[in-house]
């Protein structure tokens, strides 16, 4: 196959190679691996982040690559714990939730020292290469999250559509 040659797979295949690159991705990123997490999750054109409740739309990899570096100083013992995953071709679709240690500014909040824990919901988005990412798009409750680093509500510890999991 030449390097202008494109490989098919079934749809079976694509969700499977989908699905391992995004377990792989989840896994560097709780291993606090963020410089890996780039580099070996993404594809190296085309790429984007999207953080819905913040209206951020990073693109490239660049800018991409500077979202984890935010998003790993805020939270340097991220840990994302998966609840529900649903594939199609293109897209792996995830809900779960998000627990860390605030420890940068985020949103204009200095960082608290305070544990935080919010539901999630993130879009895997995959280009031509079902071994590559090309995004992520991730929902959250950013007043949820907000109000938890000023100490104003405790961290969310269940879920109740996370019972019988």
């Amino acid at each position: 196959m030449t390097v202008t040659e494109s490989r098919t797979w079934t749809d079976q295949e694509r969700i499977e190679l989908q699905r391992a690159c995004v377990k792989e991705h989840l896994a560097l990123e709780n291993a606090h691996q963020k410089d890996r997490v780039l580099a070996e999750t993404f594809a190296t054109e085309g790429v984007f982040y999207d953080v819905v409740p913040g209206h951020a739309h990073m693109e490239g990899l660049e800018q991409v690559q500077d979202f984890y570096d935010a998003l790993f100083a805020t939270f340097p013992d991220i840990h994302i714990e998966i609840t529900h995953q649903y594939d199609v071709v293109g897209c792996c679709i995830l809900e779960g939730k998000v627990t860390g240690t605030h420890s940068a500014e985020f949103a204009g909040v200095p960082a608290s020292g305070n544990f935080a824990s919010f539901p999630f919901a993130a879009m895997y988005i995959f280009g031509d290469d079902p071994n590559k990412l090309i995004a992520e798009r991730a929902y959250w409750d950013n007043d949820l999250l907000i109000r938890q680093f000023k100490g104003e509500t405790v961290p969310v510890t269940d879920y109740p559509w996370d019972q019988g999991k």
